[in-house]
């Protein structure tokens, strides 16, 4: 009987906040820093999106550069080594966090062959 009454008082308790993780589309510079270890350098900021890749349309003709970098997790469904170095749209789940926000991918899409970051490499 107390234990009912327990997990009666529980349940009836508002549960507590939960941190929502939004879909966003970032454009950036995909880097490999350290064997394994994927950025997002040189990226804009996250807007709000769908975790499916970007239609034709959608894909920038001119690459957009920003000053935003993200550590990109999940990423062993996508062959990253084929974009090294190129400006992609990346899309996925945005998990803010200190230092480094990450993505955890949800598709890749190049936007252009080499970078705009300046870094030449």
């Amino acid at each position: 009987m107390i234990f009912s009454v327990v997990i009666a008082a529980l349940l009836s308790q508002a549960p507590a906040a939960s941190k929502k993780v939004d879909i966003v589309s970032v454009t950036g510079c995909l880097r490999e820093p350290t064997a394994g270890t994927w950025m997002l350098t040189a990226a804009t900021d996250p807007t709000p999106s769908t975790a499916n890749a970007p239609a034709a349309k959608d894909i920038p003709a001119t690459p957009p550069s920003g000053k935003n970098q993200f550590r990109l997790i999940g990423v062993s469904e996508f062959n990253l080594p084929a974009h090294k170095g190129h400006t992609v749209i990346i899309k996925g789940l945005y998990i803010k966090a200190t230092p480094v926000s990450r993505l955890n991918m949800t598709s890749v899409t190049m936007v252009a062959a080499s970078c705009t970051d300046g870094s030449g490499k």
